[in-house]
């Protein structure tokens, strides 16, 4: 009995040992580690990488589609932006986003953006809304209907999504028409932040001497885009106050929001709550699915077009 009982201790200290790693690895290089764990335990499905599109000269400038092959319907497309404060961060390393949404029934682009000095304010928000605009205008071809279109992104990327589809110049500078863009999902954004209160930030936005302007909570208005917003209370990075203080301007101009606010994560869980095994936890998978379902599931248009 007692060799029994010894030989579940040790397996499971092996297990809290892996998982310890596993998390520590997360933390070091968190997406790129994060998509090889989802890949081992999510196990096989039919969601496939359709096609890679370089958008610009910066190697960053790209875009990756994912979806079933063998498909035949117009579906709803989820855009999602990597974070990685606007230094880091490649959408190569985020399979596990594209795998485990489009098996719901969706197309997914994953959109990068330049990074550092390459991506300073407004070249994050211009390289957003070229992957929008790209995908508008060629996303039939791989199954996805232009016409319902979510965009969603993490921390930075959530910031990025927020700020194109509040601030209409980009979108429309871009030749994506406002009517198409049917819901925005932010996980842990900052959209509060001037003065500026990071390294990220100043290097970002205040190197080049922008100001309030570039704060989604300044463009909130009553036909926005309907949002959902996720935050972590225990995020120390991106702190939930910017969650809140977008949700309550929203609120107040009369739009649409959704807020989710889980008490004991920190900046990346509400990432890892869209990768297996942590998907196991449904609450922000299901929040988004559904969401992207209210929002995208009818091919009429859900807002008026902006002149």
């Amino acid at each position: 009995m007692k060799t029994v009982v010894l030989v579940v201790a040790v397996i499971v200290g092996l297990a809290l040992i892996a998982g310890g790693a596993i998390l520590i690895a997360i933390n070091r290089n968190g997406p790129a580690v994060l998509d090889t764990v989802d890949r081992i335990a999510g196990g096989k499905n039919n969601i496939e990488l359709l096609h890679k599109q370089s958008l610009g000269e910066d190697p960053r400038q790209k875009l990756l589609v994912y979806g079933d092959p063998f498909s035949s319907k117009a579906l709803p497309v989820f855009i999602f932006v990597h974070g990685g404060s606007w230094r880091n961060g490649n959408p190569d390393d985020y399979g596990f986003i594209a795998r485990n949404i489009a098996s719901k029934g969706f197309i997914v682009v994953l959109g990068g953006y330049r990074l550092r000095e390459n991506g300073r304010y407004p070249a994050m928000l211009q390289d957003t809304a070229a992957v929008t605009a790209w995908v508008h205008e060629n996303i039939a071809e791989f199954g996805g209907d232009p016409e319902r279109l979510v965009l969603a992104g993490h921390s930075a990327g959530a910031y990025n999504v927020a700020q194109v589809a509040l601030e209409q110049r980009w979108l429309a500078e871009a030749g994506v028409p406002a009517r198409s863009i049917r819901g925005v999902v932010g996980l842990a954004g900052p959209y509060d932040f001037y003065p500026y209160d990071s390294d990220s930030t100043r290097a970002a936005f205040g190197s080049v001497g922008v100001g309030a302007e570039s704060q989604p909570v300044n463009h909130v208005r009553s036909d926005a885009p309907p949002m959902l917003l996720v935050h972590g209370e225990q995020d120390s990075l991106v702190k939930p106050r910017n969650t809140r203080a977008l949700a309550a301007a929203l609120e107040d101009s009369g739009a649409e929001v959704d807020t989710l606010f889980m008490p004991a994560m920190t900046h990346n869980d509400p990432l890892l709550a869209l990768a297996n095994p942590w998907r196991r936890d449904p609450q922000i998978f299901d929040a988004v699915t559904r969401f992207i379902e209210q929002h995208a599931a009818l091919s009429v248009p859900v807002q008026a077009e902006t002149p």
